[in-house]
């Protein structure tokens, strides 16, 4: 089957398709018949070496690329009760020590990492909910804010950030969205109540002009640390995406969320999703042999929704 490695750390160039052979499912896993991978920023870290660097992963001669999967279940090894051949699932590779990722013809996953796919859901859309989805949903988890708090999301336009504003108004929570200007109606349909403009000089004084006192909750999607601490109330709550979390000032509960596959809450997503509860955007496609391209796209920034491979 042909997947997409990495032998070198680099820029997208780095990325190499080789010929390897299908994976067999092992016991408890499953294998899938890849019909959409979606395109992350981790995938361009892991990429350039970021993630070993950082270590967070092991160095390997061959490094496989790709987390998010929709497709069609192909095989599944002992064990397996709850997924049967030509189910169609997506799921979640969140292991960093197995060869392969998701740019693959085909993958092979734990169990416990999928989840039947949205119904009525084209592939290439389903694609973009796994990795994304689940970082939403766990750093709310994280946040436990009750019915009626108010939170404030950061990158509030981009993949996480738009899933988190969608799903902490679905609990009940009130939300300031930061985002680009250009972004107020889009975060706006999303829910958002309140909404500052990236770039603003003062967020703290700028959220707590909207929210005496200053909000419940921060979920930094976009890594502002500081800048958004301030403007979180006193013993409030702050959650960081993946690593740059600031020191817990004023007995702040700060947090960083770190992905885990998670079956069951990743059904529910598809779920709503399927409802028409979550929107589910994709910035473009780009057949696997293109993965460098869809990268260097990834690299420029600004995109609104995912890039989704297509094997």
């Amino acid at each position: 089957m042909r997947a997409v490695v990495v032998r070198t750390p680099a820029g997208p160039e780095a990325l190499e398709l080789v010929e390897v052979p299908v994976p067999a499912a092992g016991p408890g896993q499953v294998r899938v018949k890849v019909e959409a991978a979606g395109v992350n920023p981790v995938d361009s870290v892991t990429r350039a070496g970021i993630l070993v660097e950082a270590g967070l992963m092991a160095p390997r001669e061959v490094t496989g690329i790709g987390w998010d999967v929709a497709g069609v279940v192909d095989e599944v090894g002992p064990g397996v009760t709850g997924f049967a051949p030509g189910d169609a699932v997506i799921g979640l590779r969140d292991r960093l020590d197995v060869p392969l990722g998701t740019y693959a013809e085909y993958v092979v996953l734990d169990a416990s990492a999928l989840a039947p796919a949205p119904s009525g859901v084209p592939a290439v859309q389903a694609a973009t909910l796994p990795l994304n989805g689940l970082t939403a949903v766990q750093a709310l988890d994280l946040l436990d804010l009750p019915h009626g708090a108010t939170l404030l999301v950061t990158g509030a336009a981009g993949a996480v950030g738009g899933f988190a504003v969608q799903l902490a108004v679905l609990r009940g929570l009130r939300v300031v969205a930061l985002a680009g200007p250009q972004d107020e109606a889009a975060v706006r349909e999303l829910g958002a109540e309140w909404f500052v403009p990236r770039g603003t000089a003062e967020v703290a004084a700028t959220v707590r002009g909207l929210v005496p006192g200053g909000v419940d909750g921060a979920l930094d999607a976009a890594l502002l640390g500081t800048l958004a601490l301030g403007a979180v109330r006193n013993r409030g709550a702050f959650v960081a995406v993946s690593g740059g979390a600031p020191t817990g000032l004023r007995g702040i509960r700060v947090d960083t969320v770190w992905i885990a596959a998670d079956g069951p809450a990743l059904a529910g997503l598809a779920e709503l999703a399927a409802r028409g509860s979550l929107t589910l955007r994709v910035a473009d496609t780009y057949p696997l042999e293109r993965a460098a391209d869809a990268h260097r796209r990834l690299d420029r920034g600004g995109l609104r929704g995912r890039l989704v491979l297509l094997p």
